[in-house]
């Protein structure tokens, strides 16, 4: 009896080894630069989805922001042959021929975040994410209603297609007065914001197309003593507490998590469903959080969403 309970003990461990090393892989390359509160949740939506599936997750980011440097991360996580990779497209033109290598050579993509109208081109199977454009012509109609007329977009990445189309709709509807490039630092968003606005004098609004964008900017707004609309995209705790305040009107929540979350969740499907997709992209927003319910989902700020 004692040799065959060592018998079925062996032979449970060989099986729970072959099914790890079985276990699905997939990875996750943004442009994330490590400063933004956006990504941390996006890598957590991936995180969750990989546990809930029990595949192996692995995420990579730019923390330089250049665009040959994540087309160097994209080739080198295709070269591992997972079983998936899902991959940000802020700069189609950087960035596509990677992909295109990595769905050549047999990997399954899907892109998500930016680079919706260039995802079907480099080869992905879907996009998930808001259509940027129509988030921004959103965003532009809510802050002409509320009296915008004329706004400066602070932009923390201007090689970013997804960053421009925000700013590229908000102007459909309130007119801009210019495109600042305020980097994705902390203390330089400020200083360039303040700069822009004392150069400005004649806009009475302010669209940040980020969550510490919109930190900076309103920090930088607060310092001058200014009143202006100031709108926003992405949610995090301090966002939360500038609506709430009333000093920020308005943000667009894309929610993030689900772009982080559902890329992995349709790979899997893809990989064991005969090749088994939805039938569009998904879209994950836009939706507006304002203060009459930032409250609701304050919580989840920097965390969900």
């Amino acid at each position: 009896m004692k040799v065959t309970n060592k018998l079925v003990m062996a032979l449970s461990a060989m099986a729970l080894m072959a099914g790890a090393a079985s276990a699905e892989r997939y990875v996750m390359v943004t442009h994330g630069e490590g400063k933004d509160p956006f990504w941390p949740v996006v890598q957590k939506g991936g995180e969750d989805a990989a546990r809930h599936i029990g595949a192996d997750f692995e995420y990579v980011y730019t923390p330089s922001a250049d665009m040959g440097d994540m087309a160097k991360s994209i080739a080198a996580a295709a070269a591992t042959q997972p079983d998936g990779l899902v991959v940000s497209l802020p700069d189609p033109e950087a960035l596509g021929q990677a992909i295109k290598d990595a769905v050549a050579s047999g990997v399954p993509v899907i892109t998500m975040n930016s680079g919706l109208e260039s995802s079907a081109s480099v080869g992905a199977l879907m996009h998930v994410g808001q259509p940027e454009y129509l988030a921004g012509q959103s965003a532009g109609a809510l802050a002409k209603a509320e009296g915008a007329t004329s706004a400066l977009c602070m932009m923390h990445e201007q090689y970013n297609t997804a960053l421009n189309d925000r700013c590229n709709g908000y102007g459909e509807n309130v007119s801009i007065a210019s495109t600042v490039d305020t980097t994705s630092d902390p203390a330089t968003i400020t200083t360039r914001a303040a700069a822009a606005l004392q150069a400005n004098p004649g806009v009475d609004a302010v669209l940040s197309v980020g969550p510490h964008t919109c930190v900076g900017v309103q920090q930088a707004i607060d310092e001058l003593g200014m009143t202006l609309h100031h709108s926003c995209f992405d949610l995090s705790p301090p966002v939360m507490d500038a609506i709430n305040a009333g000093k920020v009107a308005f943000t667009i929540d894309q929610q993030q998590r689900l772009q982080g979350y559902m890329p992995i969740i349709v790979l899997h499907l893809y990989n064991n469903g005969a090749g088994l997709l939805p039938g569009a992209n998904i879209p994950s927003g836009p939706g507006f959080v304002d203060k009459s319910n930032a409250s609701s989902v304050a919580a989840l700020a920097g965390v969900d969403r």
